[in-house]
């Protein structure tokens, strides 16, 4: 009897163990970690635009050559973009000459189909001749055929004087071309910063986690090269100073994620417009709030993308077009979050795409758009 006694609890006792034990433990990082989805709803993935559009916001650094414009032309058709607005007019080297290579390659072959932003250099702004120069430079430019200024982020961030002095973005030594700009009648896209995350502590609480850590570049602290609110405060500063020039503001001001304060923001400015690009992911993920936005300011909003990479404009076009549900955007570090199709009513999109555009750019052809 103790011997059955004994293997029964010796059996008991081995059950209970091997019970306990924990099951091998997985190694996985959250960047690895981005299973597919197992919700059933409908898809409706959109390759091209339901109108012809207008990119407000693209980079090409190379468009003297025809086969280069042949190429762009052929996957603009497949996403039936009508006009490309390229903001790197200078090239990457600030050339005059390189502008004028470019537009005389685009009139000669597709004058309809491409527009060019010029953009202007801050390295020597203490010199005296500057503004003159610059001023002068911006004429010439705007004859040869561009139609707005570009103004990157380097302005608040990167630019320095000769003495080694950050310059701001709303320096009064640029007053100048901010009025020459609202005297040719041409918009200024200028972008300011880059998100505020960027500028927080990259710990758990951080929602740009992910992309610090894989572009661990862009990371700021609090104060580089100055205050996110600072920088953003100086870009307001320029738009109220000089109230008839027009303001395309990239990346809606960097505040996609605060609807209700960029609509303050937008009462406030009446002269200030936003664009979508690189922020796409942050509407899709509030469609209510963001649907309700895009109708009430759809004569302030352009389309734009930023980055030339044609497949991801798909993301784009099912975020305004679709009520799809519940989709990833095309880069997980920017948003590990899925998105909702805000389902804009067609006149809120024809204005998007295009007609508040051609409104900034009159001079681009208007025949190949629809009414």
């Amino acid at each position: 009897m103790n011997k059955l006694f004994a293997t029964v609890l010796g059996l008991v006792v081995t059950f209970c163990t091997i019970a306990q034990e924990k099951p091998a433990e997985q190694k996985m990082d959250f960047e690895a970690y981005d299973p597919p989805s197992t919700l059933v709803v409908p898809e409706n993935k959109i390759t091209r635009a339901k109108f012809p559009f207008i990119d407000i916001h693209n980079h090409q650094a190379y468009m003297t050559s025809p086969g280069t414009l042949a190429k762009l032309i052929e996957e603009m058709d497949k996403l039936n973009m009508g006009v490309m607005i390229n903001l790197s007019g200078r090239g990457f080297r600030g050339s005059g000459d390189h502008l004028e290579r470019s537009m005389d390659t685009i009139n000669r072959f597709y004058p309809k189909r491409f527009v060019l932003f010029t953009n202007v250099d801050f390295s020597n702004i203490d010199q005296p001749e500057w503004q003159a120069r610059t001023v002068k430079q911006l004429e010439e430019d705007v004859r040869r055929g561009a139609m707005g200024l570009k103004i990157y982020k380097s302005l608040g961030m990167n630019n320095r004087d000769s003495k080694g002095n950050r310059i701001a973005v709303d320096d009064p030594r640029i007053d100048p071309i901010w009025a020459k700009c609202g005297e040719l009648n041409i918009p200024v896209l200028i972008h300011t910063a880059d998100p505020k995350s960027f500028w927080d502590p990259m710990d758990a609480t951080n929602e740009r986690w992910l992309e610090l850590k894989t572009h661990p570049r862009r990371q700021r602290s609090e104060t580089d090269p100055a205050p996110w609110e600072q920088l953003i405060r100086e870009q307001h500063n320029v738009f109220k100073k000089h109230p008839k020039t027009k303001f395309i503001n990239a990346h809606m001001g960097w505040y996609p994620n605060d609807l209700k304060k960029l609509s303050e923001l937008l009462e406030a400015m009446p002269n200030m417009y936003v664009e979508i690009g690189a922020v796409i992911a942050e509407l899709g993920r509030q469609p209510r709030t963001a649907r309700d936005f895009m109708i009430k300011y759809q004569d302030r909003i352009l389309f734009g993308k930023d980055s030339w990479v044609p497949e991801e404009y798909e993301t784009y076009f099912r975020v305004l077009e679709t009520a799809d549900e519940y989709f990833p955007y095309h880069k997980r570090y920017h948003a590990f979050w899925r998105m909702y199709g805000l389902e804009l009513p067609d006149e809120v999109l024809k204005k998007i795409y295009y007609k508040n555009a051609l409104k900034l750019l009159p001079k681009v052809d208007k025949t190949q758009f629809p009414k």
